[in-house]
């Protein structure tokens, strides 16, 4: 049987079709908000997948409603395994249809660009490679369950109960989102998505100032309240990102609103930040408040459960002959829905890049090299002591229940 080290020799000759893959995945146009765009991708995806790993031993979709749909798809292990790894990746991105024509898939030596390479195609493409590698090389590996979600750039609203069943089925759960800077991401913050708005009264701002509430005022006074509560020691910001208000500049404004990003490190700190916002107030009596909107992803705190996970990734990568660092980020993913669980998450271990939701968003070709390596490799030291990972039955019966 093969071992881990003889990956990178097995897949370097193979590097040019991991970048064609990856070139007309990435030329796939898969916008959050463009439901035809997203079918059409899903069924390339599934297409492609089926030509590299063959047909699936179990298929599920999820419809989406007016977002992206989810499919789950099930790869048995060529072994009698029992444990199960959720892998997690979306092929929704952030750029909207059109942009392949004035920015396509490009290399330029050891970079690829392209929209959504990074955030997150790459990552899916370089899972399909590890579990072809393993299959060639004979190296033993767990079942996998591919979740592939169409809503995540959007806070995943349709595909979080399904991400959550799914997860809750299983014993490991690893995502395929972009590195942070190459280190594996074992902890995020939570995130919340909030408005608060103010309902005033006009007047004639010239002739009868004390006649108006000004919706404006009353905002701005809550915006250095909100900010007052960044707490960056503990890992907490509050920042107002969107304000609107008001009709004329000689009118008092009626009305006025301000959209909010909230992002914790801690559950205790997602307390404090829900109690100040139920607690607002105006300071004129005549001004009316209303707070919407929710805490759209649980904090991924790092548990004892994902250490032993991490530890399995540096004992993968020792025996290539590279080192790993973990991170913790601010950024969220479907991650923390899984960790909310208790699951041990490890996250990160797709692209080596940089650019995020940005122009200049790239992939490192030998990055991707490596990282295939590194899956595979990882998934092979998981089957080796699979019983570091496997949870009792009523365990994940409980967690499904949720």
């Amino acid at each position: 049987m093969s071992a881990i080290r003889d990956l990178k020799a097995w897949l370097e000759p193979r590097r040019t079709e991991m970048v064609a893959d990856l070139a007309a995945y990435v030329s796939q146009e898969s916008p959050s908000d463009d439901k035809a765009l997203l079918a059409s991708g899903l069924a390339w995806i599934e297409g492609w997948l089926e030509r590299r790993l063959g047909t699936p031993a179990a298929r599920a979709m999820f419809e989406g409603g007016e977002w992206g749909d989810t499919v789950v798809l099930d790869y048995p292990s060529g072994t009698e395994s029992d444990l199960w790894i959720t892998a997690l990746c979306h092929y929704d991105t952030v750029w909207p249809a059109g942009t392949l024509r004035e920015w396509p898939a490009t290399v330029e030596g050891d970079r690829f660009t392209g929209p959504g390479a990074f955030d997150m195609k790459a990552g899916l493409v370089q899972l399909v490679w590890a579990m072809t590698a393993s299959s060639a090389l004979g190296l033993p590996r767990p079942n996998v369950r591919l979740v592939l979600n169409g809503d995540e750039e959007l806070g995943s609203p349709a595909s979080r109960p399904v991400i959550e069943q799914e997860a809750a089925r299983g014993d490991v759960v690893l995502v395929f989102e972009a590195s942070a800077q190459g280190a594996l991401k074992t902890a995020r913050k939570g995130v919340g998505i909030f408005e608060v708005a103010v309902e005033g009264l006009e007047a004639h701002a010239g002739l009868d100032p004390h006649a108006g509430v000004s919706a404006i005022d009353e905002i701005a006074r809550l915006i250095l309240h909100l900010h007052a509560q960044t707490d960056l020691a503990k890992g907490t910001t509050v920042n107002v990102g969107i304000v609107e208000g008001g009709t004329r500049t000689n009118v008092t404004a009626g009305r006025a609103r301000a959209r909010l990003d909230v992002r914790v490190s801690s559950d205790d700190e997602m307390h404090r930040i829900t109690e100040i916002l139920e607690t607002l107030s105006t300071r004129h009596p005549a001004a009316t408040l209303s707070v919407a909107g929710e805490w759209n992803r649980p904090v991924m705190m790092r548990s004892p459960q994902t250490g032993r996970l991490f530890a399995a990734a540096e004992a993968a990568a020792k025996e290539l002959g590279t080192e790993l660092s973990e991170a913790f980020v601010g950024g969220a993913s479907d991650g923390n829905f899984a960790a909310a669980l208790g699951l041990p998450v490890l996250d990160g271990l797709g692209a080596v890049g940089d650019g995020a939701h940005a122009r200049n968003e790239w992939v490192s070709v030998g990055g991707m090299l490596e990282r295939t390596c590194l899956a595979s490799g990882l998934l092979a030291v998981l089957e080796s002591s699979p019983e570091l990972f496997l949870r009792e039955p009523e365990v994940a019966a409980d967690a499904g229940a949720r």
